[in-house]
């Protein structure tokens, strides 16, 4: 029997990620191709080094979608073997279960996520039968599917546990472990809950269900609660959590997996105090400075873009705009982009600027401005993005108006060059 090494980090108190943004990303109406999940799963994996496996769940895909998911999945697990331990997800169906552990037997910490139903709304509806009948047929498949190839893990999830009975999910989760079960994932399907909610589901039932069982977390984001509410599954000594880079996923989507592991990353000591059990939270500390190309990689891939408020690694990190912050940059921001991330400052031009700010762009540009220069630069920024309703003066833009500005010499605020000394892409920047 092959060791289970997500069971093995999680008891350890080290943090396993889930990474769904393949498997349930495809719910947010994206599609990556199998040549870019072994590239993402490969990326994601070399943040923790030869940890990888012990660190990462790459959910790969749902093989009985069609033959090219089944492909896909297959290609995942041969091509990012020990890179990450890569998973297969299915539904509580025995052809279902048979046709997962297909789709990565033969590799190195290969595993397959059972989903079944927990609740009685969702088991009446996914199966036509009650919670109960539903829970307990699922140990006989933990069971099948360890007799068709032990050296694949086995993982159970729970949908719907948000509404689900704590005591009967325990239960169930105990007898699962028992069946050969490594972890128990409770799921926040349609993201309902709020964060003392998630604390009370996954402190009560692992309570119940005693030490062997290690619990997990999948947790949706209807209601922008995601990500606080993985935390307090961590807090409440969760140690696998889900997570989707860009949070795409069903609906409103989950947890970012580039905000959740630089939350976890980025300040040690901080982590330390939300784990709460003194362990370090990694076998290898995770490589952060990763995380903006990754993000810039998924974007491309999806379609889904990083916006300028985007946490972590949108357009906004490390920009600054307006004077205050440009003369003191550490009073507004909670940590150094360039040290944690490799995002270098950049200083951008708006209407906001002051014409310090305008200097400093104009220098980068290559322009050394004097008094009436820079009074007449700071003027025409200004005109330039309310005439424009863009808020941001492109470089270019700006670079061309300096050029007019060189070619006059010094100008007053009042006789600052408009249109005229504007390249055309001025007109939409």
């Amino acid at each position: 029997m092959e060791q289970d090494v997500v069971r093995e980090s999680a008891r350890a108190g080290r943090v396993v990620l889930w990474e769904e943004s393949a498997r349930d990303g495809a719910q947010a109406k994206t599609l990556m191709s199998p040549a870019f999940r072994v590239r993402l799963a490969r990326e994601q994996g070399r943040i923790f080094g030869a940890d990888g496996p012990r660190h990462v769940v790459f959910a790969a895909g749902f093989p009985a979608v069609c033959a090219e998911e089944f492909e896909a999945v297959r290609r995942v697990a041969v091509e990012a073997e020990g890179a990450v331990s890569v998973a297969a997800v299915c539904r509580g169906r025995a052809a279902d279960v048979r046709q997962a552990v297909a789709s990565v037997r033969g590799t190195a910490r290969a595993r397959i996520m059972v989903v079944v139903p927990a609740s009685e709304a969702m088991a009446r509806t996914m199966t036509h039968r009650p919670a109960r009948t539903a829970l307990e047929s699922a140990a006989a498949l933990v069971g099948d599917a360890r007799a068709l190839d032990e050296r694949v893990a086995v993982d159970v999830c729970l949908a719907d546990a948000s509404r689900a009975d704590h005591g009967l999910m325990a239960a169930h989760a105990a007898a699962l472990t028992a069946a050969g079960a490594g972890t128990i994932v409770l799921a926040d399907t349609v993201g309902v809950q709020l964060p003392f909610e998630a604390a009370a589901l996954f402190t009560r039932v692992q309570a119940a269900a005693g030490p062997e069982v290690v619990l997990a977390s999948h947790l949706h984001n209807d209601l922008g609660l995601g990500l606080a509410n993985t935390l307090e599954a961590l807090r409440s000594g969760v140690r696998v959590v889900s997570s989707s880079w860009l949070g795409l996923a069903e609906r409103s989507g989950m947890a970012a997996t580039e905000q959740l592991l630089f939350l976890l990353g980025h300040d040690p000591a901080r982590a330390a105090d939300l784990l709460a059990t003194g362990a370090p939270a990694w076998w290898t500390a995770p490589d952060l400075t990763a995380l903006p190309r990754i993000a810039r990689l998924v974007a491309d891939e999806t379609g889904v873009p990083l916006t300028v408020t985007t946490p972590v690694v949108g357009s906004g990190v490390g920009t600054i705009s307006t004077g205050t912050p440009f003369v003191h940059p550490e009073l507004f921001q909670p940590f150094d982009p360039e040290r944690l991330l490799g995002i270098a400052p950049r200083v951008v031009l708006t209407h906001l600027a002051s014409t310090r700010v305008v200097r400093a762009v104009a220098a980068r540009l290559g322009h050394e401005l004097d008094p009436d220069q820079a009074a007449a630069a700071t003027a025409w920024t200004k005109r330039q993005a309310y005439r424009t309703g863009r808020a941001v003066v492109e470089d270019t833009t700006f670079a061309a108006y300096l050029d007019g500005l060189r070619a006059t010499g010094t100008v007053h605020a009042s006789e600052a060059p408009d249109d005229a000394r504007t390249s055309p892409a001025g007109a939409s920047a």
